[in-house]
């Protein structure tokens, strides 16, 4: 593929009391997808932000060469200005500008202050069919799905005429459709000519469209895997990411499942704006002591909406049907009885709605159940420490202290406090909401085996997840969703991924 585009020469970025990155190197050739692999916390997303100049160039040591030039960057203009782009996992969109507005913005055509309105739409609808959009331009972008957002997203990076595009964690929030023609989209911009660094821990992605792999491990380059033979398995990749081998992805299981505990009966619920919309139809499920139950299903077959409204109603609308708990009906018409009840939510969403990301490691333990840590209606710090030390070694958490903002923690860690939290209401039910999205699988596999030790210690688990494979791996039963209804019920030793989609496709058919 020609000469080197950008090369990156022992880059060292140092944070008080903590080395991010030792001596890291990669280079990147044009029209070339290199993929950055390695566990949460090893140091990729810093890596890009010194390439992108988030990080400005007096703060790290080392080089970047970019067109065979020795390249100082004090801010992200400055990149830009060079064609280097990056797209965070946290897009930069504004949800109430239209999709021509967020292209542009800051950089809108027109002359003497005036915007020239029509010059942007004319752009705008070229860069979207380049991508792939079928939108208008007046689109307000808080109304696209997330996959059409990270393809307005790649649209505004068009716009600055990018040579050089990094992707961070671009399919994490997509269904697998989407997440395949975004896989298409940079094989589409490859042969453009156009450069990308992408971020991913589904490495099966990762294969699929990768001309070569770095591997980073606690802030170090471990490896360049070139791509061009094959060859290359995720075993091989997972052993540079974590400095072993991982004969089994998920924890290996002895299920002792006891009688049913958990029932829901008849559970409708409608569309929080719409009320003539029906989100969940008629649904009954149950789950026994120390089970694992999935819940399988594409994105937007109602598998959130139905958790969230057995969790004190925090979606919908005009909810009616039965919950019941060792066989009485419980009331869970509010979080807080929920609560009560021994019923847990771990939100898909750990950053918006799991988490007080500037608060620290020990506030947010105990934030689902202060009067565990409380006398006389007063916060117990010294109790509220030790809970959170206990919870910390428990959960395996990779901190500095308790006293660490969650913000600077790694995405794995941060789902350990959220589930921490949640442990520490002392749950019965437990419903896990896409528990391990965003994180690598050395974080993945501890999850997986707090998961397992709470199964085996009788805990009842509902678990919501969009990778079929980690289904499989850890549920003893699958329910399979569609359009607000169960379609199917698998016991996990007849279920595959095969049978799984097929129970899907078959509904939609009917």
């Amino acid at each position: 593929m020609g000469d080197t585009l950008l090369e990156m020469r022992g880059i060292t970025k140092t944070f008080p009391g903590v080395r991010a990155l030792d001596n890291v190197n990669i280079a990147v050739r044009p029209g070339e997808i290199h993929a950055v692999v390695g566990e949460n916390g090893a140091g990729k997303s810093t890596l890009m932000k010194v390439l992108s100049g988030v990080y400005p160039s007096d703060s790290y040591q080392g080089e970047i060469h970019f067109d065979g030039q020795p390249r100082r960057f004090a801010g992200i203009a400055d990149s830009e200005e060079l064609g280097i782009i990056i797209i965070h996992q946290e897009l930069a969109l504004v949800p109430l500008l239209s999709i021509a507005e967020n292209i542009f913005l800051g950089n809108e055509p027109g002359r003497r202050g005036v915007v020239d309105w029509h010059q942007a739409h004319v752009r705008t609808r070229e860069l979207l069919e380049r991508v792939g959009l079928r939108e208008p331009p007046t689109s307000l972008v808080g109304k696209l799905g997330v996959g059409k957002q990270q393809l307005v997203e790649i649209a505004k990076a068009l716009s600055k005429r990018v040579r050089l595009l990094i992707l961070d964690e671009p399919t994490a929030s997509l269904n697998e459709r989407d997440s395949e023609a975004l896989l298409q989209l940079l094989l589409g911009l490859k042969a453009q000519g156009i450069a990308c660094i992408l971020i991913s821990h589904k490495l099966n992605e990762v294969l699929k469209v990768a001309d070569a792999i770095t591997v980073i491990r606690d802030g170090a380059t471990i490896e360049t895997l070139d791509c061009a033979g094959g060859g290359i398995s995720e075993d091989r990749i997972i052993r540079g990411m974590v400095g072993r081998d991982m004969a089994h992805r998920y924890p290996q299981r002895t299920p002792k499942i006891g009688e049913v505990f958990f029932e829901v009966r008849d559970w409708h619920v409608f569309h929080e704006q719409h009320a003539d919309r029906e989100m969940i139809k008629g649904i009954d499920f149950n789950v026994r002591r120390g089970e694992i139950v999935g819940i399988a299903g594409l994105m937007g077959s109602g598998r959130t909406e139905l958790a969230m409204s057995i969790f004190g109603r925090a979606y919908g609308q005009k909810i009616s049907g039965e919950v019941r708990m060792d066989g009485a009906v419980v009331d869970v018409s509010t979080i807080g009885r929920a609560i009560a009840h021994g019923i847990a939510y771990v939100t898909e969403d750990r950053k918006g709605a799991g988490l007080v990301l500037d608060d620290e490691i020990q506030r947010n333990i105990s934030l689902a159940n202060l009067r565990g840590v409380s006398r006389a209606g007063l916060i117990d710090e010294q109790r509220e420490t030790e809970v959170a030390e206990e919870f910390g070694r428990a959960m395996r958490i990779r901190c500095s202290g308790v006293r660490q903002r969650v913000v600077n923690l790694s995405g794995g860690n941060q789902q350990k406090v959220v589930l921490g939290k949640w442990l520490f209401t002392r749950p019965r039910l437990l419903i896990l909401d896409e528990p391990t999205r965003g994180i690598d699988v050395g974080a993945k596999f501890e999850i997986y085996s707090i998961i397992d030790e709470l199964a085996q210690r009788g805990e009842s688990i509902l678990m919501i997840s969009s990778e079929l494979p980690e289904l499989l791996g850890m549920c003893d039963r699958i329910y399979v969703m569609n359009e607000g209804r169960f379609v199917a019920e698998l016991n996990v030793a007849d279920a595959s991924q095969e049978r799984i989609m097929r129970a899907i496709v078959n509904a939609e058919d009917c």
